[in-house]
């Protein structure tokens, strides 16, 4: 492809999400990555609720379920000794099914549209590639690597290198999505500030055909997605969604250390095999900059948490989703400056939220586990007090590691340029989630009275929602957004649940579904409401 207008650098899920959603609206792709084929690498092994419903409107969730973990496996984590041994804690978690059935027996805004789904980065990667390689105008490169780029007014110009032979690439925007290390966010000179090394450990993963098979082993915890053991190795055991892979982390001096580990932990003599081994460290950061003229940053390369309540990967395909629709209308010629001025003003403050949301969730594990000491488990009154206090503690800090409803659907857009903000607003809260329609947040998932969800009638572009029969005019606003050049529709919503939970009789939504404005009866001056919504 000859002069993509977005040349989007890393194929990882932030980026192949970046550029399928690009693809979908239009806008000529082109994405290079410097690996030959994605990595059988598992990193991320669940995608949250908000990246499901994300994928959902892209039109290739039901292809991420089939791809993951069976809808009907248990999503349990325990915390224990060994696999062979009684549980300390076990805290459920429904399946994909089961969580599918509490969402539609509830329609108050409080549940998401669709569920999470556990499926692990190996699996997601190459299916967003075969995905991004179907759109017609997205050239999709692994084996490209980018050495620098410059820009100017007009476009950025890419050096990019490929089996030796370098070339020039000329784009009007670059997106980096290529992780902690960026190439990009380096060149910009951008800097990471937070808090960087605080535990290094190793990942290995391993796959055997048969321990999922054998658990519950003995009376050991059964059968769950994450096994926390409680040692002096920090270690951690995940189940992969092929439920023959498994993955643990540690802190072990070195990688032959790790096959005893595992031992140790399953049990029970079981066969497997080491596949890789790799170090890894804890960091808490965030970018200074998200974007610097034409070039933007997302995921990995503008923030790294830790991976305790799942918001790395997913908080970068909402990095993702921000940008795509507002970077389309810059280049569509109908969205003004500050469109993609607000992407930094919008999502940095979501990627400061999820590393403290992050550093909530560790503090909370951390305070079990630095509990641990060498007699744990002796069969002395000493080890079973020692046991029932670690229980005590566990039972209530783990679950912020896994209770994150609130950081994955509650995060509500402050103080940006494209929303008509008002002063206040409620408390971003991180385990909890509750709906609501202030301006800047998610629309509230709402079943209408035909059964299907709210977000399947919302058409791309903008939408005025006109709830409950309401005679508001509103002809003004839509004419005032369409003299932007912008796509807008008068969705009439008659269903009394929508108006109940939304609390008013007008909504303007944005194509990402976020709220830009509400109110009862048409706005005062629309031309000033279509000005800000559409970044003029």
């Amino acid at each position: 492809m000859e002069n993509p207008q977005v040349l989007v650098v890393g194929g990882g899920p932030v980026g192949l999400t970046l550029a399928i959603d690009l693809g979908k609206r239009g806008i000529r792709v082109m994405l290079i990555e410097q690996k030959d084929a994605p990595a059988f690498l598992p990193k991320m092994e669940r995608c949250n609720a908000r990246t499901m419903e994300i994928y959902r409107r892209l039109g290739i969730m039901e292809k991420v379920r089939k791809a993951g973990l069976s809808e009907t496996a248990p999503m349990d984590v325990f915390i224990c000794l060994s696999l062979a041994e009684p549980p300390l804690v076990h805290h459920p978690y429904p399946s994909v099914a089961e969580a599918r059935a509490e969402i539609r027996a509830v329609n108050d805004g409080s549940m998401p549209a669709e569920p999470y789904q556990l499926i692990s980065q190996y699996t997601l990667e190459p299916l967003l590639k075969s995905i991004a390689e179907t759109l017609p105008n997205v050239a999709v490169r692994f084996g490209y690597e980018l050495l620098s780029f410059t820009q100017d007014a007009n476009g950025v110009t890419a050096m990019v290198k490929s089996r030796g032979r370098t070339e020039t690439v000329r784009c009007d925007y670059l997106a980096g999505c290529d992780g902690g290390g960026s190439t990009v966010r380096k060149q910009l000179n951008i800097n990471l500030h937070g808090e960087a090394n605080l535990l290094a450990l190793r990942q290995a993963l391993y796959v055997s055909d048969k321990l999922h098979d054998m658990l519950p082993i003995g009376n050991g915890p059964g059968r769950g997605r994450h096994y926390h053991i409680a040692d002096g190795h920090n270690s951690f055991l995940i189940m992969q969604d092929s439920t023959k892979h498994w993955t643990l982390h540690a802190v072990v001096e070195r990688d032959g250390d790790m096959k005893t580990l595992f031992e140790e932990i399953v049990g029970v003599p079981v066969e497997y095999e080491m596949l890789t081994c790799n170090p890894w460290r804890q960091n808490l950061l965030l970018a200074d900059r998200f974007y610097e003229g034409r070039v933007f940053l997302a995921g990995d390369s503008v923030h790294l948490v830790i991976p305790t309540g799942g918001l790395g990967m997913n908080g970068g395909v909402g990095d993702a989703m921000d940008l795509s629709w507002k970077l389309a209308g810059t280049l569509q010629g109908w969205g003004g400056p500050n469109l993609l001025r607000s992407y930094e003003i919008e999502r940095r403050q979501i990627g400061d939220r999820n590393v403290g949301a992050s550093r909530h969730a560790t503090l909370g594990r951390r305070k079990w586990r630095n509990m641990w000491r060498p007699h744990m488990r002796d069969k002395t009154p000493e080890g079973a007090a020692l046991r029932a206090a670690i229980t005590a503690v566990a039972d209530v800090e783990q679950r912020k590691s896994n209770d994150m409803i609130g950081a994955e659907l509650g995060y509500r857009y402050v103080d940006s340029p494209i929303i008509a903000d008002i002063p206040g607003g409620p408390e971003h809260l991180f385990r909890t989630y509750v709906p609501t329609t202030w301006p800047g947040a998610r629309l509230p998932h709402v079943w209408l009275d035909d059964g299907t969800p709210i977000q399947d009638r919302i058409p791309d572009g903008y939408t005025i929602l006109k709830l409950c029969r309401s005679n508001a005019d509103t002809d003004g606003l839509a004419r005032a957004i369409k003299a932007h050049g912008a796509t807008v529709t008068v969705l009439e919503i008659p269903d009394q649940a929508a108006r109940d939970i939304y609390g008013h009789d007008l909504l303007l939504v944005r194509p990402d579904l976020h709220i830009v404005w509400r109110g009862n009866a048409a706005p005062e001056d629309a031309q000033a409401l279509a000005a800000i919504a559409t970044g003029h």
